[in-house]
């Protein structure tokens, strides 16, 4: 399960909704009424209907089990602002989910001007980004959408080839000696033993704009996110009065054709970002080059498969704590292009919420949803500036985007 003490592997999804359905035009929550509209998609989904028991030692198992919404869906008090959401969203990723139950809750919160504030919390053991998301939008989205097969890229039946799954082994061999004597990332604010002390900070920008401004670099939106991410990198160690090195490595997932019934089938490209002085366009098509180069590289060699078994998770965790090959994390994922809805109120902004591991003490994770892309930024708050960084990544895509109109 790879938790630690202040620190879940989960996946978060923040979002505001406005009035509709379960909420009042005054502001007020019919949780009993959202209760009986998510029991009836939950029935559908039955990642959200079974939970995780210990067999033979540390083997764990997974069991059917009927999710009590009393538990799973709740209310919580009051929020003001945006701020207070952040605030949040950065304790909750130190907060256990319960065991003794299927791994997942839906929080929802009264907030300002008649609105309300929610947090889905999923645990990485159900879904990955993708399928996390996936799953969010059959609980958001429509009766159809509820209805849907999960997102499923290869079919079932197909299992890989003995010589690539040995490759694949191979590979996973290799890429963990190399994160054992990877030497890339000098010592700074950026990496080192992390606090139980979470913040998150949130960054919003159209996808359009930024789109354009991708395509005309011939970047991607990715390519995007990570230029402004090494400008927010860059701000926090200047902010911490550190050197500011050229470049520094970031792992971005991913995503692989989906492989049977897996939860998680994701690869790994590191990409080199870089923090010198220079124009948006130079650092978007220096990103792009190298991001075109290690996409075909990471599908190619697939999942770390020396991650398989219980034993060897738990190790490369310890050994994640020590390493010197990635100074942060940034993952993207495509979301609904249509306005979701839960149980009737509609949703105006989703902001995803990833998992810090290891020794890296700042993650970028990021949504487009409805025109928009919503990013959080996600760091060790007894050690970085999230503020900080969120801020230069904020101006950095308002610059990319002014420069496409």
């Amino acid at each position: 399960m790879l938790d630690h003490p202040g620190q879940v592997n989960v996946f978060l999804a923040a979002g505001l909704l406005s009035a509709g359905g379960f909420l009042g035009d005054d502001g007020k929550l019919d949780i009993t009424r959202l209760r009986a509209t998510l029991g009836q998609r939950i029935a559908q989904i039955p990642a959200l209907r079974r939970r995780v028991v210990s067999r033979r030692g540390r083997r764990h198992v997974w069991v059917a089990a009927t999710p009590d919404l009393r538990e799973h869906v709740r209310s919580a008090p009051p929020l003001s602002d945006r701020r207070d959401l952040e605030t949040w969203c950065g304790h909750l990723m130190a907060v256990p989910l319960p065991r003794q139950r299927p791994l997942w809750e839906l929080l929802v919160a009264p907030f300002e001007a008649g609105r309300a504030a929610f947090v889905l919390r999923v645990h990485h053991s159900i879904a990955d980004g993708i399928a996390a998301i996936d799953l969010a939008r059959r609980l958001l989205g429509d009766d159809d959408a509820a209805a849907a097969p999960p997102v499923s890229r290869r079919p079932p039946d197909e299992k890989p080839r003995p010589i690539r799954a040995g490759r694949g082994f191979l590979g996973g061999v290799r890429r963990t000696v190399r994160m054992i004597h990877a030497d890339s990332v000098p010592k700074t604010v950026l990496v080192g033993r992390r606090s139980v002390s979470h913040g998150v900070a949130f960054v919003h920008t159209d996808l359009s704009a930024l789109q354009k401004a991708a395509r005309e670099s011939g970047a991607t939106v990715n390519d995007a996110l990570l230029a402004a991410m090494a400008c927010g990198l860059r701000a926090a160690l200047v902010s911490a009065g550190e050197p500011v090195p050229a470049e520094l490595p970031v792992s971005v997932p991913v995503a692989l054709p989906r492989r049977g019934a897996a939860a998680n089938q994701v690869g790994v490209m590191l990409v080199r970002v870089p923090l010198g002085s220079m124009s948006p366009a130079e650092r978007l098509e220096r990103i792009a080059g190298q991001t075109r180069r290690e996409l075909t590289q990471a599908r190619t060699q697939g999942t770390l498969e020396l991650m398989r078994g219980p034993l060897a998770a738990g190790l490369l965790d310890r050994l994640a704590r020590h390493q010197h090959l990635v100074a942060g994390f940034l993952t993207n994922v495509v979301g609904p292009t249509e306005a979701l809805r839960l149980a009737g109120a509609p949703v105006e902004a989703v902001w995803p919420v990833g998992v810090i591991a290891g020794n890296v003490r700042v993650g970028v994770a990021a949504v487009s949803y409805a025109g928009g892309v919503f990013c959080s930024v996600h760091f060790d708050a007894a050690a970085v500036s999230g503020s900080t960084i969120a801020s230069a990544m904020q101006r950095e895509l308002a610059v990319l985007a002014r420069a496409s109109s």
